[in-house]
């Protein structure tokens, strides 16, 4: 892995961080300054924006939170840029109610899914969060490819975050490095990333209204990612559907696309 540090220190978000420097199986490596992925925007701070802005080159933002949860937490300082596009691509199919309160509707077993209570309550937790993670497969395609089209025929750097910027955004970006080839050891390695700040992440969640309920009380351990959790999501994608591309390409993803997306990502 390379040395060159992918954090990225803000003010007003802490599991922020690129996606280059990372090694792929035909001795290439992912690019600086075009992918990076985050925690929620929604604190971001002028000096972060202006940072983004002109020395990222940030000009995307590929929100993967609830239509319930932008509600909540308002849409956040990057909205009233002009030089940057928000993507809003829930990974759950959602009903909306009419009159309905938008926290009614804010599952946070979904989004925050180490703490799911599925029907199977029984089952070993690594198995609940797996399902909970090919749920986004199964839910929201549509929501899938179209972000990876994004990060593909992008001009400037794009971000991809949610609430924690731990499990919809790592899967999307671990289903981003496996189609360009990144080593498997290396995706992993940037989904258990996150736990070197999950202190932070989980106290700017628990200040929330929308999340705290759930968080408080719940053992810091019990949030933390785990190798085995991204190991067995990445090795059922390649059982299930003959990998990354297999489930892609099942889904509209094209030739055109995949060029983009390795050219874009790769050196």
């Amino acid at each position: 892995m390379t040395t060159r540090s992918r954090w990225i220190d803000l003010a007003g978000a802490v599991n922020v961080r690129d996606l280059g420097g990372l090694a792929t199986v035909d001795g290439r490596t992912t690019r600086f300054g075009q992918i990076l992925r985050s925690d929620d925007l929604q604190d971001l701070t002028a000096a972060d924006v202006t940072y983004l802005i002109d020395s990222v080159g940030l000009r995307d933002v590929i929100d993967l939170r609830t239509d319930a949860e932008v509600r909540l937490e308002g849409p956040g300082p990057l909205t009233r840029v002009d030089a940057v596009t928000i993507h809003h691509l829930s990974l759950f199919t959602e009903v909306t109610r009419a009159g309905a309160d938008a926290k009614a509707t804010v599952d946070v077993d979904k989004v925050l899914p180490w703490h799911t209570k599925r029907d199977d309550e029984h089952a070993p937790a690594e198995d609940k969060l797996l399902a909970n993670y090919l749920d986004y497969f199964t839910q929201r395609p549509d929501s899938v490819v179209t972000a990876l089209r994004l990060i593909a025929h992008g001009n400037g750097a794009t971000v991809v975050h949610c609430a924690a910027g731990k499990d919809r955004t790592g899967v999307i970006c671990a289903l981003v490095m496996e189609a360009v080839g990144v080593v498997r050891e290396e995706i992993v390695a940037d989904y258990i990333q996150t736990g070197e700040r999950i202190e932070p992440i989980l106290a700017r969640l628990r200040s929330r209204e929308t999340y705290a309920a759930d968080l408080n009380g719940r053992p810091v351990a019990s949030s933390l990612p785990r190798p085995y959790f991204m190991q067995r999501l990445l090795a059922t994608i390649e059982e299930r559907f003959g990998g990354a591309l297999g489930w892609l390409t099942a889904h509209g993803w094209t030739s055109a696309d995949q060029k983009a997306l390795r050219r874009r990502l790769t050196e």
